[in-house]
């Protein structure tokens, strides 16, 4: 059996616990399963690339709410996307909400041009490029226009209640704590939530983010999956995995 990398062996009392509850719900699920190929786009069945992708995986696959917390590069974005356009594609479900929370290093949706789908445009570009590679972009446009595929910003998210559908929740460490609450009480029957989130991006003052707060109070609730991520997942690139690296302190 390999040894343990040394950022595992580095986890935390609290990590430790999740990753626990994390092998106890998904102790049963058999990874072997058949691939699923898309009917237009991309003609290559998504597969995970390492351990923690599998677990990701897994985790997306059986469980109602998933965090993926990492570092950027990680795909935690990227693959979380095509399993959503693997859902809608299959008509599992009939729609996919993009959030995430409008918060930028010195700006907010009223500073960008346009209608609110424009200014809100920049913010879900990554999950938009992962569908475009999926679905291809006349398809794309076509889900986009026929709502099966809708960007909502956080705020427009309140008082709704979210049902046959996959929420992708990203950035989410720009979310305070009552933020998360709000949004995690909208799950509906038949809907998958996936929050993804590197705390150490945080852009809210020191103190403010709830993402960590959140997934460790809900770590024991069934159906709840929280995915951790290290710089040793990191897929991007192997430039990527060494500039996080040297940013954070090997």
């Amino acid at each position: 059996m390999p040894k343990p990398s040394k950022a595992r062996a580095r986890e935390s009392k609290r990590e430790k616990r999740l990753r626990a509850a994390n092998d106890k719900i998904l102790g049963a699920f058999e990874l072997q399963n058949p691939p699923f190929r898309p009917t237009t786009g991309m003609k290559t069945p998504v597969a995970p690339l390492n351990d923690a992708q599998r677990e990701y995986d897994a985790a997306i696959r059986t469980a109602d709410v998933i965090f993926g917390v990492g570092p950027a590069g990680t795909g935690k974005t990227w693959f979380a996307a095509m399993r959503a356009a693997e859902a809608l594609d299959r008509g599992d479900i009939r729609k996919i909400i993009l959030t995430r929370p409008a918060v930028e290093a010195g700006e907010s949706l009223g500073f960008l041009p346009g209608e609110l789908d424009e200014k809100y445009e920049p913010y879900i570009r990554p999950v938009r490029d992962a569908f475009e590679e999926y679905f291809g972009t006349g398809r794309l446009e076509y889900l986009l226009k026929n709502g099966n595929i809708e960007p909502r910003p956080l705020a427009y998210i309140r008082g709704s209640t979210i049902k046959n559908a996959w929420l992708l929740a990203d950035e989410m460490q720009n979310a305070t704590e009552g933020q998360l609450k709000m949004l995690l009480s909208r799950i509906g029957e038949n809907a998958k939530f996936i929050l993804n989130g590197d705390p150490r991006q945080s852009d809210l003052p020191r103190g403010k983010s709830g993402l960590e707060i959140v997934r460790s109070k809900l770590a024991h609730v069934p159906g709840v999956v929280s995915v951790q991520f290290f710089r040793e997942d990191i897929v991007r690139s192997g430039i990527c995995q060494a500039i996080v690296e040297a940013l954070e302190g090997a």
